[in-house]
């Protein structure tokens, strides 16, 4: 069916271009070769709504429509891929399971300052041992009293180093296998919780991606996130709405490296004519084109079912396969065709390419989408 963005979508998204081309745009190069943190953009960020999009007024938030959000997550990407991932985890698995599944206790707690931007929040749920499969994760969260301990250490969290709130999964029943995963609420400076090891990345170094240790960690029992044994389904759910930000992001990276393309090869004389007018570039160009297209509405679509209501699960699967991988050919044919110049990091495609390398990776691999995706269609 037909998909057409309403006039309040269209207002969003052109408020949010003109914020991250004039404010995110101008410094992103820089911020990726100093590996820098864009804590004081961030801010801004909040005070625009955009760090608590989903989350209801009540709770300080924006409380727009999850297209409105797939709207603003790709033109921050397109202005800095670094800044869209800080902002699709903050938004998708960190407000979004405290909203979903928290007390009140919690929404009061946490929900305004992490809609201001006042705080960031991450996401804890994969380990060395533990990556396609969080079932073999090995942290454990012991009731003890009015309390729980955790113990373990999580890997690749991105934003762990800065964020003020961590939604942590971790065993409180090991007999119970997955149904006994426990999902929590752990804050920084919490004795027992560090940050470990700081990631050195190809890409997306503005945005810190780190080891989260526990060390008899005692959280108090409000923390915890729904149930007891809860955990695994919220981290699921939490990363179904999590792809709809990943693919999101891909689609913004992808437009950011059409633009480029077109704009150099209208420019780059050789043979005595832009290369533009060159057939096998233009091919290139109608590809990247095309592809882009395709995946701004697998995204979009995944973003109106999950506004409707409707399970989205499969939808969010293939728009995160396909926005991922899209993104990591139109950046190759972006870098082809500036050529040499391409590769230097004079220009952005070389920021690009290296940036679109892990959409393939996080939130789920393209492997794990893709049985996601067969599984529903075979009636798993």
């Amino acid at each position: 069916m037909p998909f057409e963005l309403t006039e309040e979508h269209k207002m969003i998204r052109a408020m949010v271009r003109d914020f991250a081309r004039a404010e995110i745009l101008p410094t992103a190069s820089e911020r990726d070769r100093k590996g820098e943190f864009p804590g004081e953009i961030l801010s801004k960020m909040g005070d625009l709504g955009l760090m608590g999009m989903s989350v209801p007024a009540e709770y300080g938030g924006a409380g727009v429509d999850t297209i409105s959000y797939s709207l603003a997550l790709q033109e921050v990407a397109y202005a800095c891929a670094s800044t869209a991932v800080i902002m699709s985890v903050h938004n998708s698995v960190a407000c979004g399971p405290i909203f979903l599944f928290g007390s009140d206790f919690l929404k009061d707690r946490y929900l305004r300052k992490l809609s201001a931007g006042k705080i960031i929040g991450s996401f804890a749920l994969t380990e060395a041992s533990a990556g396609s499969d969080p079932a073999g994760q090995r942290s454990t969260a012991i009731r003890d009293g009015d309390s729980y301990v955790i113990n373990g250490t999580k890997t690749f969290i991105t934003s762990g180093k800065n964020s003020g709130v961590t939604v942590v999964t971790a065993y409180s029943d090991r007999a119970r296998k997955h149904r006994g995963i426990s999902a929590f609420v752990v804050e920084k400076g919490t004795p027992g919780f560090s940050v470990g090891k700081v990631e050195e990345k190809m890409g997306l170094r503005g945005s810190d991606t780190v080891e989260l240790v526990f060390e008899d960690c005692r959280i108090p029992r409000e923390n915890l996130l729904g149930n007891e044994g809860e955990g695994f389904v919220i981290a699921m759910a939490s990363l179904d709405g999590g792809r709809i930000g990943i693919a999101s992001q891909s689609v913004g990276l992808g437009q950011a490296c059409l633009d480029a393309a077109v704009s150099y090869a209208r420019e780059r004389i050789q043979f005595n004519k832009p290369i533009g007018q060159f057939q096998g570039i233009r091919w290139m160009i109608a590809d990247m084109a095309t592809s882009i297209e395709a995946a701004r509405l697998l995204t979009l679509n995944a973003a109106a079912m999950k506004d409707r209501g409707e399970n989205f699960s499969k939808a969010a699967s293939m728009a995160k396969v396909f926005a991922s991988e899209m993104a990591n050919k139109v950046a190759y044919h972006a870098l082809q065709i500036h050529g040499g110049y391409g590769y230097m990091k004079d220009f952005p495609v070389e920021r690009y390419y290296r940036d679109a390398r892990v959409f393939t990776l996080y939130e789920g691999t393209s492997e794990i989408q893709r049985k996601v995706i067969s599984d529903i269609v075979m009636g798993k």
